[in-house]
């Protein structure tokens, strides 16, 4: 059987991206987090938003909820809590949680130092533009160093 007669005839190159092509944003100045994007609707006509999210101590976000879209996190590194209808669940380096659409819930960082998660949303409903209205900001040298492979052996 020969599979290649289904596949493209053109090449399609896919969208790369380093800590220092990030656009990073507050929602709002007062914002204890930030939200570095790595993929949305923008590039290559993707359906989803994809982003780092980055909490100080203390940090969180409002409650809120997504009418469409399902969010979920990956903790890359620190420890918070994620709170959707009322339920509380810990969460830890290596963690991953799936929020439904419909769920009202906020992310906070509980632990003593910053909180880094990986947040895709399916469909985007949104997100990427709330992002991007938000106040520019930057990562900084901790930022650099969870993000850009520094920290591995």
């Amino acid at each position: 059987m020969d599979i290649t007669c289904d596949l493209p005839t053109s090449c399609v190159l896919p969208v790369l991206k380093s800590p220092n092509d990030y656009q990073v944003f507050r929602i709002s100045h007062n914002d204890k987090n930030r939200l570095a994007l790595l993929v949305d609707p923008t590039l290559g006509h993707a359906k989803l938003t994809c982003c780092i999210e980055i909490f100080d101590v203390g940090g969180r976000t409002p409650s809120h909820r997504h009418q469409v879209a399902v969010e979920m996190f990956y903790v890359l590194q620190g420890e918070g809590r994620v709170v959707c209808d009322g339920k509380n669940s810990v969460i830890r380096t290596g963690d991953s949680i799936l929020v439904p659409s419909h769920g009202i819930h906020f992310v906070e960082n509980t632990g003593s130092a910053r909180l880094y998660l990986l947040s895709v949303m399916v469909p985007n409903e949104d997100f990427a533009e709330l992002i991007r209205q938000g106040v520019p900001a930057e990562l900084d040298e901790e930022d650099r160093a969870v993000l850009g492979r520094t920290h591995c052996v």
